[in-house]
C-alpha cells in the first residue's frame, strides 16, 4: 500500500511540476514576445494607427498647420460635396486604376513566367527588370518626360520612322492619363514579378511532368496549374497593385506643371489633397479629401478579400 501511494505521490508532483513550467514557459513566451515584436507595434501605432485618427480630427477643423485650429463641424464634408473637381479627380483616379490594375497583373505575370525559365543569363534579365524599383520617381519622371516630348521625344521619334506623326503626349487631355499609367506599369513590373517568381518556384514540377504524358502543352499547364497554384500570391499583388494604383501622385507632381492646362484632366485626389493641404495650406479640407480616398481603398479592398474565395486556392 505505501509503495501504491509513493507511486501515486510522485505521479502528483510530476504532474504538478509540469502544469507549474508550462505556466511558466508560457509567461516567458509571452514577455519575450513582446519584447520582440514592440519596436513594430510602436512603429505601427506612432505612424499609422495615430496620424489615422489625428486625419479623422483634423478633417472637422479648419486648420492652416501654423497656428490654432478652429473646430467647423461637417462644414468640410459639405464643401466637398459641392467642390466640382472632387468627381473628376476620383474620375480620374479610377480611370488610371482601371487602365494600372489590369497591365500590371499582365505584364507581370509575362514577365515572371519568361524568368522563370532556365535559360542563360536568367539573374541580369531579372535585375534588369527589377532596376525600375529602385529607381527613385524623380529620375523615373524626368526620363519619361523626355521621352513623351512631342518635339525631341524618342518616342515620337521612333513613330516617325515608320511614317506615324507621334501624338501630344502631355498636353492633350485624352491622352495623359495614359501616358501615365504606361510609367506606372512600368514601375510596377519588377516588385510584382519577384513576388510571381517565388509563387512559381512554390508549385511542385510533378504536376507538370504529369501532365506533359498526358498531352498537355505549355499553354493548357499554365492556366490549368501555374495560375491556380499561384493565385495567393497573384491574389496579393491584386491587392497591393489596385491600393497603390490608388495613391499615384509622384509622376502626375513631377511630369507636370501646377499651371498646366491639363492639370483638372491628371489630378488625383492624392494630388488634389497634396494641392490643398501643403500648397494652399488648408490641412483641414485636404484631411477631408483623403479620408475620401480611404473610404474607396478600404471597400474595394473588402470587395476583394470577399471575392478572393471564388477563385484563390490555398
Amino acid at each position: 500500500m505505501e509503495t501504491v501511494k509513493n507511486t501515486q505521490n510522485m505521479k502528483k508532483q510530476k504532474t504538478q511540476y509540469f502544469t507549474f513550467a508550462k505556466k511558466r514557459y508560457k509567461k516567458d513566451a509571452l514577455f519575450w514576445g513582446l519584447i520582440f515584436v514592440a519596436p513594430t507595434m510602436l512603429g505601427l501605432f506612432f505612424l499609422n494607427i495615430k496620424p489615422m485618427f489625428e486625419t479623422i480630427f483634423m478633417s472637422f477643423q479648419q486648420s492652416s498647420g501654423l497656428g490654432a485650429s478652429q473646430w467647423v463641424g461637417w462644414e468640410n464634408y459639405e464643401r466637398l460635396i459641392h467642390d466640382e473637381n472632387i468627381p473628376l479627380a476620383i474620375w480620374n483616379t479610377i480611370r488610371y486604376s482601371l487602365i494600372v490594375v489590369p497591365g500590371t497583373i499582365v505584364f507581370s505575370l509575362l514577365a515572371a513566367e519568361l524568368l522563370n525559365q532556365k535559360i542563360k543569363g536568367i539573374s541580369f534579365y531579372r535585375v534588369i527588370y527589377f532596376l525600375p524599383v529602385v529607381a527613385t520617381p524623380a529620375a523615373i519622371a524626368m526620363v519619361w518626360k523626355w521621352l513623351y516630348n512631342s518635339d525631341y521625344g524618342l518616342i515620337n521619334h521612333a513613330l516617325s520612322l515608320i511614317g506615324i506623326k507621334g501624338p501630344a503626349w502631355l498636353t492633350d487631355p485624352q491622352l495623359t492619363i495614359i501616358a501615365i499609367a504606361i510609367v506606372g506599369i512600368w514601375s510596377a513590373i519588377g516588385t510584382n514579378m519577384v513576388i510571381l517568381i517565388a509563387g512559381f518556384q512554390e508549385i511542385p514540377r510533378d504536376y507538370y511532368e504529369s501532365s506533359s504524358l498526358e498531352g498537355a502543352g505549355p499553354i493548357r499547364q499554365f492556366f490549368s496549374i501555374t495560375l491556380p497554384l499561384v493565385s495567393p500570391a497573384l491574389f496579393f499583388v491584386c491587392v497591393t497593385t489596385v491600393i497603390n494604383s490608388l495613391q499615384i501622385f509622384d509622376v502626375i507632381y513631377m511630369m507636370f506643371s501646377p499651371t498646366s492646362e491639363v492639370i483638372p484632366y491628371t489630378q488625383t485626389l492624392v494630388y488634389l489633397f497634396f494641392k490643398h493641404a501643403f500648397i494652399l495650406n488648408e490641412k483641414g479640407y485636404g484631411a477631408t479629401i483623403i479620408l475620401i480616398l480611404l473610404l474607396i481603398i478600404g471597400l474595394l479592398t473588402y470587395i476583394q478579400m470577399k471575392l478572393q474565395k471564388k477563385w484563390v486556392h490555398y
